[in-house]
């Protein structure tokens, strides 16, 4: 019997969290990633259903966040004056519009409804494209996030009696949020792979950075260089994640599933094709599977080609949560539909072709790979081998 498996939608009766026609972080990805899913039929509203996603609470938020930074996107979204530069806001990466709260709210809500469903055990997987909000800290905005629904919904887990949650971090950018929030939190293992800090947005993501008192070497960083590609970003996954899961053992496994690791990704420089978003969907599932009893949140993130690349990223890991075999090519309909919108052409199959290999070395990999494992196995009573 295959996995029930939940789409958490962000519903009706919140305002779209939108920063304007001009921002990088479109709406329109979220859409078009839920009709492609829907055009492809893999919710058959038996075994994979979709739900209506709520919104998270001020406690469930103020679990992760500062009540006067909870306060200030209240205030910020209702027109409100005040120096909401303090915690984030302002032109460039995150101007404030209407609603804000209540968008955000409806974020995290999503999270923590997919958290819901795995926690009871009402599905085994649950997505939530709309979430993955990854850079938001205590009390400031940032990288386009407002609340960081990630954070919240390990919140809310731990809250309700899980002893490990483990969060795995794949977009382009570091997941600084989760990180910062957990930092001192034994409890919960972050484990992010992304494009150096030397190179991009937000400068962190460093290997010393392990945590710290009790949590020394539960967050564990693999700062990739500019180019690596799909056979070398799968290199460095396959070295740090699966032993350190094994040894972890979390009760949740939570991913966010950035894909502005795609080598036309306008604001970063990895070198990932499609292929490498199926590959890591079989390791996550697996993964989840093998050291999570099954239970496994996922959420979106970047992405900035939001119709050419996101959808089709977004629907290969909810299709291999679902246990769904995808066709090459795509539905006509729904292809028309994104082209449409965009004002681009939209390929017309889930694969693309990957990038020459060899711009980054093994040995630069095996180096990155090297270091982490100096860094952080040993409080997992890992073995380092080299190579």
């Amino acid at each position: 019997m295959r996995d029930q498996v939940e789409l958490i939608w962000y519903g009706s009766g919140a305002p779209w969290y939108d920063f304007g026609p001009q921002h990088p972080l479109r709406p329109g990805r979220i859409t078009l990633t839920h009709d492609l899913i829907e055009s492809l039929g893999i919710v058959d509203g038996d075994r994979v259903v979709q739900t209506d996603a709520r919104s998270a609470t001020d406690e469930e938020i103020l679990a992760v966040h500062a009540p006067e930074y909870v306060q200030a996107v209240k205030a910020a979204g209702n027109g409100e004056r005040g120096p909401w530069w303090e915690f984030g806001f302002g032109p460039g990466d995150n101007p404030a519009f209407p609603h804000m709260h209540e968008a955000a709210a409806r974020v995290a809500g999503a999270s923590i409804t997919a958290a819901e469903a795995v926690h009871s055990g009402r599905a085994l997987h649950a997505f939530n494209p709309s979430g993955g909000l990854h850079h938001a800290a205590r009390r400031r905005a940032s990288g386009f996030c407002v609340y960081d629904d990630p954070a919240v919904a390990i919140a809310w887990l731990l809250g309700r009696g899980v002893e490990k949650v483990a969060y795995v971090d794949v977009d382009a950018h570091h997941g600084d949020g989760p990180q910062g929030i957990f930092y001192d939190e034994p409890r919960v293992l972050t484990i992010s792979l992304h494009q150096s800090g030397a190179t991009l947005f937000p400068g962190t993501g460093f290997v010393g950075e392990i945590g710290e008192g009790p949590a020394a070497g539960t967050s564990v960083n693999v700062p990739l260089p500019p180019l690596t590609d799909d056979v070398m970003w799968l290199k460095a996954f396959d070295a740090v994640v699966p032993p350190l899961l094994r040894s972890f053992q979390p009760e949740v496994l939570v991913t966010q599933l950035g894909c502005d690791t795609h080598y036309s990704d306008p604001l970063t420089n990895l070198g990932l094709s499609t292929r490498a978003f199926g590959g890591t969907a079989e390791r996550l599932h697996s993964l989840a599977h093998e050291t999570a009893g099954g239970r496994w949140l996922a959420t979106g993130g970047g992405g900035y080609q939001w119709a050419t690349v996101v959808p089709r990223a977004w629907t290969i890991y909810f299709a291999e949560m679902a246990g769904f075999e995808l066709p090459d090519r795509l539905p006509q309909s729904w292809v028309d539909r994104a082209s449409d919108q965009s004002h681009q052409k939209v390929p017309q199959v889930l694969d693309d072709p990957a990038i020459d290999g060899g711009l980054v070395s093994e040995e630069a990999i095996d180096e990155v790979v090297d270091e982490v494992r100096e860094a952080v196995f040993g409080y997992h009573g890992i073995i380092s081998r080299p190579g």
